[in-house]
């Protein structure tokens, strides 16, 4: 052989062996945003006959109506009998994640947009109002075994992500850091008192109605809407808040946020510019809170996504909201959202049921009953009865001491 070609024989040899360096590259789930253009997407928003529920989420309550969150809207239950509720109607809202309501207009999210319903007639649900662009969205919905996130080619000026495809791929390894900053990055794009007006929502919510505003939480950032005229909410202001906020309650004339790390309090002194006041530091967990008078109570839900293995209730006593501080902390197996009725805890511990504390001396929680064989995840104290979802079915119980009667279960 000529030496030339045999010299060039080598170098692309070389060549080639390099370039197919496995060590350099690995296997990866790649998942794809499935996407559906705004105007589209701007006009999936129909008013249906009740449907069967997909993946039931959160709940709230208004007069002798509930409404339970699901993953294409919102479903409306008749609870004027609570021994036998009656599904009325599906409000189908593409990527919907909160309600909120005062004198019949409900207010809910749709990925980016704020839409405005009237219910006064719960027969002719109708759509009113749309503010477009007003949310970063919070929850993209990413597959749980995605490992990197393809937006290439995603316009989010014009589009919208309403669903994903994962493939699995062949992949140039990458820094884990940069990955994150990748996936995560969101710069792309107790209850009320007044119950005649204001409906109540349950620890799980990021919407919080108080006086004539509205306030939304998304990841990172407040977004804040007078609602003095109910039909046309005015954005009034958007301010950052935190990280990873995943709840938010109301009592007082403050906010509490709840975050993956931490709870954050801020003061309605200025309701369009809620000021910080504080936070508390916890390890990493999911994290809903409740407030009653001078404690904060809140459940840590560890063996996920969320962080840590522990599972806890935390309770933080605010008597200075200025310096909040641990009082108590109490083992759970797979706890969700809270909610407190007099002296009563009620915490939803997923697999293992509804747990029942005695709070009449917060410093001295007491285990004092449990509801078990049923799946819970969000729960409403009201004042004479309790509603709770877990595993797309609604349950109302009424009190009894220490303990509860069932009145009704509705699987949609």
């Amino acid at each position: 052989m000529n030496l030339k070609y045999l010299f060039l024989t080598v170098i692309l040899f070389v060549t080639y062996s390099c370039d197919n360096d496995d060590s350099d590259f690995e296997l990866v789930q790649v998942a794809v945003p499935e996407v559906m253009s705004k105007t589209d997407f701007r006009n999936s928003v129909h008013i249906k006959s009740a449907q069967q529920i997909e993946e039931a989420g959160k709940i709230y309550a208004y007069q002798d109506y509930i409404f339970i969150g699901d993953k294409g809207g919102v479903h409306v239950i008749d609870n004027s009998n609570p021994e036998n509720p009656n599904a009325k109607a599906f409000i189908e809202i593409p990527k919907n994640e909160d309600i909120s309501v005062k004198d019949n207009f409900l207010y809910a999210d749709s990925a980016t947009d704020l839409l405005v319903f009237d219910i006064s007639d719960i027969n002719a649900i109708v759509m009113i109002e749309r503010l477009e662009d007003v949310f970063d969205v919070y929850n993209f919905g990413i597959p749980l075994q995605a490992e990197v996130v393809d937006y290439q080619g995603f316009d989010d000026r014009n589009s919208v992500i309403v669903g994903w495809t994962v493939t699995l791929e062949r992949r140039k390894k990458q820094n884990d850091d940069l990955l994150i900053d990748v996936v995560f990055d969101s710069n792309t794009g107790g209850f009320n008192s007044v119950e005649s007006a204001v409906g109540i929502g349950g620890s799980l919510a990021r919407f919080q109605i108080v006086s004539d505003y509205l306030y939304t939480v998304g990841s990172q950032k407040m977004t804040i809407f007078n609602i003095q005229n109910l039909e046309t909410p005015v954005l009034e202001n958007i301010q950052y808040v935190g990280w990873n906020i995943e709840t938010m309650f109301q009592a007082d004339n403050y906010l509490y946020l709840g975050s993956t790390n931490g709870m954050f309090i801020y003061a309605l002194e200025n309701p369009s510019l809620p000021e910080f006041v504080s936070e508390f530091i916890h390890w990493e967990g999911c994290d809903p809170v409740v407030v009653d008078g001078q404690y904060a109570y809140l459940t840590l839900r560890g063996g996920n996504a969320c962080g840590q293995q522990e599972s806890v209730l935390e309770v933080i006593d605010i008597t200075d909201r200025t310096n909040p501080i641990l009082a108590g902390r109490y083992t759970l197996e797979n706890p969700y959202g809270l909610g407190f009725q007099g002296n009563t805890l009620y915490v939803c511990d997923g697999t293992a049921g509804l747990k029942l504390f005695d709070i009449s001396d917060p410093l001295n929680v007491k285990l004092n009953g449990s509801i078990e064989g049923i799946e819970t995840t969000d729960v409403i104290p009201l004042q004479n009865s309790l509603i709770l979802i877990g595993n797309n079915t609604l349950y109302q119980y009424r009190y009894s001491e220490n303990n509860l009667q069932l009145i009704s279960s509705l699987s949609i």
